[in-house]
C-alpha cells in the first residue's frame, strides 16, 4: 500500500526517539501490519509492525488480519511504541514493536496465524532479539493450522507483491437441476389375437353409471 511521506518536522522528532518507547494512542488501522498513531505531542505518525508481514488487504487472509489488528488495537487505545531501526523505513514510516498491556502485538499476530515472520528483516535491529520466539510462534501456528495456515497454499505477502502467487481458482457454481416432469404411461390399446386393435366395446345404456378411467 502507498503511504504518504511523514512531514519533515515529524521526521526530525521521530529520529530523536528511535531508541526509546513512545506513549501513543491508536488513530486508525490501515491493514494487518500498518496503523496510524498519535504521540503525546498530538502528531500523527504512520507506523508498521516490525519483524512480521501480514497478507495484503486484497490478498486471501488480508481482511482477516486487518480486522484482527483492529480488534486488538481499537481507535483510542493507549499503547507503547518502540522503534526497532534507527531513522525511518524506506517508505517513510516508522517500524516498531507495539506493546499493549503486557502483550507484544507483533508476536501475538504471528501466534494467531495472522502474520508471517518477515525473514528478510528479522536479523536487523531489535527484531534479532525476538527472532527465535517469532519463528517458534509461526511453527506452532502452522502445526495448528490456524489463521492463514488454514489455507491450502498460503502465499507470502512479499511474493504476492511481486505477482508471484498462484491465482486462486474460482469455485464453480452449480446450476440447480431442472425439475423433471412426471411421465404418464400411455394407455395400452387392447389387440385381438391377430394383432389388430380390438373393436370398441358397446356403449352402455345411459341409465347405467359410466366407469371412470383410472388413467389421466
Amino acid at each position: 500500500m502507498f503511504i504518504a511521506p511523514i512531514a519533515p518536522a515529524i521526521t526530525a522528532q521521530v529520529s530523536q526517539v528511535t531508541n526509546t518507547q513512545i506513549n501513543a494512542q491508536v488513530v486508525s488501522v490501515s491493514d494487518g501490519d500498518t496503523l496510524m498513531i498519535r504521540n503525546s505531542n498530538g502528531q500523527n505518525i504512520t507506523v508498521r509492525l516490525a519483524c512480521i508481514d501480514t497478507p495484503e488487504i486484497d490478498q486471501e487472509g488480508g481482511k482477516e488480519a486487518s480486522n484482527r489488528l483492529s480488534t486488538l488495537l481499537p481507535k483510542g487505545t493507549s499503547i507503547k511504541v518502540q522503534p526497532v531501526y534507527k531513522g525511518l523505513f524506506e517508505h517513510k514510516f516508522l517500524v516498531v514493536l507495539i506493546v499493549f498491556g503486557n502483550k507484544n502485538i507483533n508476536l501475538q499476530m504471528v501466534q494467531e496465524g495472522q502474520a508471517w515472520v518477515y525473514e528478510h528483516y528479522i536479523s536487523i535491529g531489535k527484531c534479532g532479539t525476538i527472532a527465535q520466539e517469532l519463528r517458534q510462534a509461526q511453527t506452532t501456528a502452522q502445526q495448528q493450522g490456524i489463521g492463514l495456515w488454514n489455507q491450502n497454499s498460503p502465499c507470502p505477502p512479499w511474493n504476492y507483491r511481486k505477482n508471484q502467487c498462484s491465482p486462486r481458482s474460482p469455485q464453480p457454481t452449480r446450476s440447480p437441476s431442472p425439475k423433471k416432469r412426471p411421465t404418464r404411461p400411455w394407455p395400452t390399446i387392447p389387440t385381438s389375437p391377430g394383432g389388430q386393435p380390438s373393436p370398441s366395446p358397446k356403449k352402455r345404456s345411459s341409465s347405467q353409471p359410466t366407469a371412470i378411467s383410472t388413467w389421466v
